[in-house]
C-alpha cells in the first residue's frame, strides 16, 4: 500500500506539471507568435517481482514476469511550431513569416536570438527595432525622408526617397531556420536561443530552402486553440482527481490494518 501512495503522488505532481503548461498556453492565447507547448511524459521503472524466467513447481519457466510499476515522471516539454493564424494590421512595420524560419534579433549584450513575433518599430535613428528596442538583424535603417515602405516576400526592404522616382532597396531581411527548432530555449519577451539541441542556425533568404515567405501588413497569432486547452485541462482535473482518491483509498486501507488488534 505504500508503493501506491508514492507512486499516485507521481501522478498527481505529473499532472500539476500538465496543468501549469496548459495555463501558460492560455495565457498566451494572445501572444504575437507564441508557440504552445505540450507536457511529454515517462514510466518510472517497474519494480520486478518475479522474473519471468522463474522456475514454476512443474520444472518451466514462468511465461511472463510479475511487475508493479512505480509511477510516471515528466520527461519533456515539447513545443508545436503548428502556424498561427495571419491578423492583418496594414502597418507597413508588422511583418509575419508564413512558413518554417525565425526573425534574428540583436540582443543588447549582443547576442543572436530568434522570434516568430514580426511588431516591429523604427528607433530614433530609423533602425528596425522589436518593441524593446532591439535590433533586428542584419541591421536596416530607414531614411527619415523614406516614404511607401515596403518588404517584398523574400524579405527584400524598398522604399521612395525624397530625391528619386523610383523604389530603391534598402536592405534584406534574413530568415533563420534549425535542424530540430524544438530544441531551442525560451527566454521570454517571445525571444528563443540557439542550444546544441537546436544545433546552429541556417540564415537564408526568406523562401529560400524551405523557409517561409515574408508577409507585410500582418502578425502571427499564437498557435493555441483555447477550445482544445480547456479539454485538456478538464482531462488533467480529472487525472489529477483520479490519483487523489488512490492516496485516499490506500489511506483507508491502512487504517484499517492498524485498526487490528
Amino acid at each position: 500500500m505504500l508503493r501506491s501512495l508514492y507512486t499516485a503522488a507521481t501522478g498527481m505532481d505529473a499532472q500539476q506539471t500538465k496543468l501549469d503548461v496548459i495555463a501558460n498556453n492560455l495565457a498566451n492565447a494572445s501572444t504575437t507568435g507564441f508557440k504552445k507547448t505540450r507536457a511529454d511524459f515517462q514510466d518510472l521503472l517497474s519494480e520486478t517481482i518475479r522474473a519471468a524466467t522463474q522456475p514454476n513447481a512443474q520444472g518451466g519457466s514462468q511465461p511472463t514476469a510479475l511487475q508493479v510499476g512505480l509511477g510516471v515522471r515528466t520527461a519533456s516539454t515539447s513545443r508545436s511550431f503548428a502556424q498561427g493564424d495571419m491578423i492583418a494590421t496594414k502597418n507597413p512595420l508588422d511583418l509575419a513569416i508564413e512558413g518554417s524560419g525565425f526573425f534574428r534579433i540583436q540582443r543588447a549584450n549582443g547576442d543572436i536570438a530568434f522570434t516568430r513575433d514580426g511588431s516591429f518599430r523604427l528607433d530614433a535613428t530609423g533602425r528596425i527595432v522589436t518593441q524593446l528596442g532591439e535590433v533586428l538583424e542584419p541591421g536596416i535603417t530607414i531614411p527619415t525622408d523614406a516614404t511607401n515602405v515596403t518588404v517584398t516576400s523574400d524579405g527584400i526592404v524598398q522604399a521612395r526617397l525624397s530625391n528619386r522616382t523610383d523604389m530603391t532597396n534598402i536592405g534584406t531581411i534574413q530568415i533563420a531556420t534549425f535542424a530540430n527548432p524544438g530544441g531551442m530555449e525560451a527566454i521570454g519577451n517571445n525571444l528563443l536561443l540557439a542550444t546544441p539541441s537546436s544545433g546552429d542556425p541556417i540564415v537564408v533568404k526568406a523562401g529560400d530552402q524551405g523557409t517561409g515567405s515574408i508577409s507585410q501588413g500582418n502578425l502571427e497569432g499564437s498557435n493555441v486553440s483555447a477550445v482544445e486547452e480547456m479539454i485538456n485541462m478538464i482531462t488533467t482535473q480529472r487525472n489529477y482527481e483520479l490519483n487523489s482518491k488512490i492516496i485516499e483509498s490506500a489511506d483507508e486501507m491502512l487504517q484499517k490494518l492498524t485498526a487490528l488488534r
